[in-house]
């Protein structure tokens, strides 16, 4: 069945590949096209986990549109994944707020220091007395759109599967700041959560760097940042599904160049509006394939086989191996960009975040695991 499956999946990602410019020059109203819907829709009858296909079939019935034909102003306000997941959660009768999802961690919201002033955050603390090791988190949504509630899936997961307080911060999105505003809100994040980590239960001796997708790419280079500043080393660094290069013509790009939720255009779209020139296209902070990662703490990879960045993470582990950095990465079958977040109804999600906390906590307690 699974050797069928496949045979099909490669069938089908064959005639993608051939009608990728068709579709991409398709339906300029802002709605998908309806041959990149169409190819979409195939592939994940065959290559998408039954869970995973729910969401994205929720998320369809949403109708949103295609981000790559807006402007910035509509594209944050389509329909989320995380909406989707609401969407599955009610159709089976089940709570839908996050308190109830993932019992035992509360959150506030706050503001933490920026590197141009206050930035919005949500600090998400587990029961108990601490103090508690510190993960500071940075969302997905190419620089550009999204926030800390549309990606709280994936940070109150980690606070309950670590054990560990999670600060989750809005950093500064383009194209209202263009790149390396993200960046420089990353490092001075961090820098903040040393300082102040005592102050609500955290242990600043114990503190991570974390991400999803643009945020993955920003956990490195903060790490990156933190080594060239001098700054204490972070205790771990986990880039879910990271952007780690900016080639558009890797294997997993032209695999899934229509993938749902995220397509190579829409990357295309967010790289627009981040930078100001071809050049930055160059910086390391973006390509992090390209900067210098010697001397950076143990980094766990997380990728989804149906993603565009797949190969970014591959890229990116190999890398890391060749700056003697200490790396493990695993990618996750049946599953898309942004899988990591829906573990209330996703079971590889589930899975996912449970390897995130286990590689988290053996960073806080190197000794443990030795």
């Amino acid at each position: 069945m699974q050797a069928h499956r496949t045979s099909i999946a490669g069938a089908i990602l064959t005639l993608a590949a051939a009608l990728t410019l068709t579709a991409a020059h398709a339906a300029q109203d802002g709605q998908p096209g309806k041959v990149s819907t169409a190819i979409a829709k195939a592939t994940a009858a065959v290559r998408a986990d039954k869970d995973m296909k729910a969401v994205l079939d929720a998320h369809a019935g949403l109708k949103p549109k295609a981000i790559e034909k807006i402007s910035v102003e509509d594209a944050r306000k389509q329909p989320t994944p995380a909406d989707a997941v609401n969407v599955v959660l009610r159709a089976k009768g089940m709570p839908t707020e996050p308190e109830k999802l993932v019992p035992g961690v509360q959150s506030r919201d706050t503001t933490v220091k920026g590197a141009a002033g206050d930035l919005p955050a949500r600090i998400y603390t587990p029961e108990g007395a601490g103090p508690f090791p510190v993960v500071v988190y940075f969302h997905g949504g190419g620089w550009v759109i999204a926030d800390k509630q549309v990606y709280d899936g994936g940070a109150r997961g980690i606070a309950k599967q670590a054990n560990a307080i999670v600060v989750s911060v809005d950093y500064r999105q383009a194209p209202e700041n263009k790149f390396p505003a993200a960046w420089d809100d990353a490092l001075a994040t961090y820098k903040w959560v040393l300082e102040n980590a005592a102050s609500f239960k955290g242990d600043p001796k114990q503190v991570a760097l974390a991400g999803e997708s643009a945020g993955g790419n920003l956990a490195v280079a903060a790490a990156v940042a933190a080594r060239d500043a001098g700054l204490q080393k972070p205790a771990h660094v986990l880039a879910v599904y990271p952007v780690a290069q900016t080639s558009l013509n890797t294997e997993s790009y032209i695999e899934n160049a229509l993938a749902k939720p995220l397509n190579r255009a829409m990357v295309k779209w967010f790289v627009g509006h981040l930078t100001t020139s071809e050049d930055q296209l160059k910086d390391p902070r973006l390509s992090l394939v390209d900067a210098n990662l010697q001397g950076l703490p143990p980094v766990t990879i997380i990728n989804a086989r149906l993603d565009p960045l797949r190969s970014d993470g591959a890229k990116l582990e190999d890398a890391l191996k060749n700056a003697n950095v200490p790396v493990e990465r695993r990618s996750y079958e049946g599953v898309t960009h942004e899988f990591f977040g829906m573990a209330a109804v996703v079971q590889k999600a589930k899975e996912a975040q449970q390897y995130a906390g286990e590689r988290l906590k053996a960073g806080f307690n190197p000794r443990a695991t030795q």
